[in-house]
């Protein structure tokens, strides 16, 4: 190298930190010598997650090259995903994903996380200087900026972002792009879509349908944005941020089969995305398909054994999963599912030994996986074990939902039902809790049970909606007969039977049964949400039965 092509590049190089990540001494050294080469001054190596990690906690890298595979531990991924959710890695900072290997997973997983460049090993001087010192005079014409969404001072971002468009045309794509984001971040949708339109209206970039539909569907126009974002899918199939935006704008229309099957094809296409796993999870559940929510929480506790968002949450809903599994069969099948489960939750509390009640938690999802097979003097020691533990009142929502689910599933009816009480009025405020305790009340059983009377509930719907109002009466008697408690159910046979009173007024026995239907209900809580309906049923009867 000449001492004038050196004068030419040492300025963009010289004063940036830089990280290198890699498992290998050598390349590490080969690195190092390279950019030193450029003028480079401050170079630090790590040669695994945990030390990379720990560095950048303490000091701030303007450059980090990280490879992909880093053996055991935490891989370039897992690196980039915890600098993201700790904000270790500024705005103005670039982090380039460094690997031998190119397969389509790792491309899409670690592209989810936003690193600023690929390069592919081996890498050369020539290439590292052409491709590093483009980023870096990126970085440093869009400093300002990034330094006042760093500082989270987005207003000022945005100005910064207007007034370079015209100065900086070779940038105009990544400074609108900023700008919609930042007004988006501000909650002003109104002109990011504006951003948006403005852009597609010149050139068809994935972005900006991307952003157009964020910005309809938090504007909750959930249509246009089902249209926009379905048509960027079907144009740019691997797209995989326009999955996500699609399965919650169908999520919000009520449209749960299509958000989950959009998130299978997401999971498909990028499979190492723990969130995505996570909410495909909790969708399927949502569906009663456990067999799917059983894979997708699988998938994500084992993703989160090297990753920042592993959660002692996702190994219970394992567990769960795997107990209703293990319900619906008896066999050898059922008894291999119950096994898992068991093996999940010791893994579990060895990783999280430390959570408060964690292992209250640990016993009760136990003692219903016990039940589950229909072992009730184990399921009885763990319950105890954990009641034990408790004491005479539950220190929190979630200890004190799991300690009612599991006495509902030995037969302790009557105990669950107090303690959800005793719940509803410690947790009146909070929504979330009181319809998860809505939900044990109207269904205190098992997984088999549930599904057979939401089949009743989905035919008697069915019969109602088509006219056939005894059929939709039978059904409603079916599904009643297995959960006698549920509010809404009693409610649809309560309605149906007095829509037959009033063709067959000569019929007695109509209104008899909506009375008793109706009178099931009348410890329902103002808070519930089907009480309003409750009341104009009442109100209704009351009319028909003083005629």
């Amino acid at each position: 190298m000449t001492s004038q092509q050196s004068s030419s590049v040492a300025p963009r190089f010289h004063k940036l930190r830089y990280l290198i990540i890699d498992d290998f001494e050598n390349f590490r050294l080969s690195m190092r010598q390279m950019l030193r080469s450029f003028g480079a001054e401050k170079v630090e190596a790590a040669s695994n997650g945990a030390d990379a990690i720990k560095m950048c906690t303490y000091d701030q890298f303007d450059v980090v090259l990280c490879d992909y595979n880093l053996g055991d531990g935490r891989n370039g991924q897992h690196i980039l995903e915890e600098l993201r959710h700790k904000r270790l890695l500024k705005c103005t900072s670039l982090f380039l994903m460094v690997t031998a290997e190119t397969s389509k997973d790792m491309v899409m997983g670690a592209r989810e996380y936003q690193p600023d460049a690929y390069l592919t090993k081996p890498i050369n001087r020539a290439m590292l200087e052409k491709r590093l010192g483009a980023l870096i005079a990126q970085r440093n014409a869009l400093l300002p900026i990034n330094r006042e969404i760093d500082r989270e001072n987005l207003p000022e971002a945005a100005s910064l972002c207007i007034q370079a468009i015209p100065k900086q045309p070779r940038y105009k794509s990544w400074l609108m792009k900023t700008l919609a984001d930042l007004y988006f971040r501000m909650g002003d949708y109104a002109h990011a879509r504006k951003i948006c339109e403005e852009v597609l209206a010149q050139r068809d970039l994935s972005w900006a349908r991307l952003g157009k539909g964020r910005c309809l569907l938090a504007e909750q126009h959930l249509d246009d944005a089902i249209t926009e974002l379905e048509g960027l899918i079907q144009k740019h199939p691997d797209f995989i941020e326009a999955y996500d935006s699609l399965a919650d704008a169908l999520t919000r229309k009520g449209r749960l089969k299509k958000a989950q099957t959009t998130l299978e094809k997401a999971t498909e296409l990028s499979p190492n995305a723990l969130m995505r796993q996570r909410t495909l999870a909790r969708l399927a559940a949502s569906n009663q398909d456990i067999a799917k929510s059983t894979d997708a929480w699988r998938r994500t506790v084992q993703l989160g054994s090297h990753s920042i968002h592993d959660s002692p949450e996702h190994y219970l809903a394992l567990g769960q999963s795997l107990a209703d599994m293990s319900e619906t069969d008896q066999g050898e099948d059922g008894a291999k599912q119950a096994a898992e489960a068991t093996r999940i939750l010791a893994k579990m509390a060895k990783r999280f030994p430390d959570i408060p009640y964690l292992g209250i938690r640990n016993l009760l999802v136990q003692a219903r996986v016990y039940a589950a097979q229909k072992d009730l003097t184990a399921a009885g020691n763990c319950l105890a074990q954990a009641q034990k533990g408790i004491g005479p009142d539950p220190v929190s929502a979630e200890v004190g939902l799991d300690l009612a689910k599991t006495l509902f599933c030995v037969g302790q009816t009557e105990e669950a039902k107090e303690l959800l009480g005793q719940l509803a009025q410690r947790f009146e405020s909070d929504k979330e809790v009181l319809v998860a305790i809505e939900a044990l009340l109207d269904e205190p059983v098992g997984f088999k049970q549930k599904l057979q009377a939401r089949a009743y509930n989905k035919t008697g719907i069915n019969a109602f909606e088509s006219g056939d109002l005894e059929q939709a009466a039978e059904a409603f008697e079916q599904a009643l007969e297995i959960v006698p408690g549920h509010t809404a159910l009693n409610l649809n046979l309560a309605q149906v039977r007095m829509k037959q009173a009033m063709d067959d007024p000569a019929n007695p026995e109509l209104l008899k049964q909506s009375l008793r239907c109706l009178g099931a209900l009348e410890s329902l809580p103002p808070q519930h949400r089907q009480y309003r309906r409750f009341v104009t049923l009442r109100k209704q009867l009351d009319a028909m039965t003083h005629a």
